[in-house]
């Protein structure tokens, strides 16, 4: 199980990475999107500071689950994160909602198999 929670932080990390990198110097390809109200959605979060703020946060929160340093912090700063993205490809653009749910997922077993860390907080 470790094995696999090991796994699991480090392909978010990356994923986070890559991802929140991509927001500031464009290597990936632009998005398709299915729906052309996500795109203007999209590129209207593009051209304020949103998305950028969210780039920044998803690299630094990637690098923390890499390094294994402050994961618990990570996951709980991850989280409303990963909600707003399941709600944008949920309400928008669902033909393309499988990563999104895949990054909530492993950040909510994250979080449960963390659990300990939380208690205080609640």
């Amino acid at each position: 199980m470790n094995k696999l929670i090991l796994v699991l932080r480090i392909v978010l990390g990356v994923m986070l990475i890559v991802f929140g990198s991509n927001k500031f110097f464009g290597f990936l390809p632009d998005f398709e999107f299915t729906n052309p109200d996500a795109g203007v959605f999209f590129g209207a979060l593009a051209g304020s500071y949103v998305l950028k703020t969210v780039g920044i946060i998803e690299v630094i929160v990637g690098f923390l689950l890499l390094t294994g340093k402050a994961v618990p912090f990570a996951l709980v700063v991850l989280a409303p994160i990963s909600v707003n993205i399941v709600l944008f490809h949920g309400t928008l653009d669902p033909a393309n909602i499988g990563p999104a749910v895949f990054v909530f997922v492993v950040n909510t077993f994250l979080i449960y198999k963390n659990w300990d860390k939380y208690k205080t907080l609640f």
